[in-house]
């Protein structure tokens, strides 16, 4: 009996830890306005177009990931493009929330991640050799507004937009 007792505590206890470790990581939190998707239109100099992110909860609640495309009309002697990327949002240790990017053009963009006031996500590479980049959602009552800009190595705080973008969340 004593050992049915203990092994019975033994995997309960193994349960709830497994409950524990599922959880949504409080770093990620204030990024929960994101998760959606968001059809949208925008333009910069890659010209104007128009793409899709999705935002959703995945691992188990462990990270953020985002898919997203953007798709550029042929103009201006440039033909039609298409842009494909992933991101996945989480909380490292010791770091608070991050951010890993690729995209369909053979980029990788390491983020460290902020939520400066509700409804607002700032991601911002580390400075280093090459350029750095900032992207900013900033929640606008329906609107979604995004922001994708740059900065050369030898003035790493001096942002350009390079795009800009409204969406909206799909019902």
């Amino acid at each position: 009996m004593r050992r049915n007792v203990l092994f019975l505590a033994i995997v309960l206890a193994a349960l709830a830890g497994v409950r524990t470790a599922a959880a949504e990581p409080d770093e990620l939190k204030p990024f929960a306005f994101l998760v959606g998707e968001w059809p949208a239109s925008g333009s910069g100099q890659p010209g104007s177009g128009t793409g899709t992110s999705v935002f959703r909860r995945d691992l188990q609640d462990r990270v953020i990931l985002r898919t997203s495309f953007a798709d550029y009309p042929a103009a201006n002697g440039k033909p039609a493009s298409r842009h494909d990327d992933v991101m996945v949002l989480y909380a490292e240790p010791g770091k608070g929330a991050r951010a890993d990017y690729y995209d369909s053009e053979g980029h990788v963009i390491r983020y460290a991640v902020t939520s400066p006031a509700p409804g607002q996500a700032v991601f911002v590479s580390d400075a280093g050799a090459g350029p750095r980049f900032r992207l900013t959602y900033k929640l606008e009552g329906d609107v979604l507004q995004g922001e994708f800009a740059m900065a050369p190595p030898s003035s790493p705080d001096a942002f350009q937009k390079y795009l800009a973008w409204d969406a909206h969340k799909k019902k």
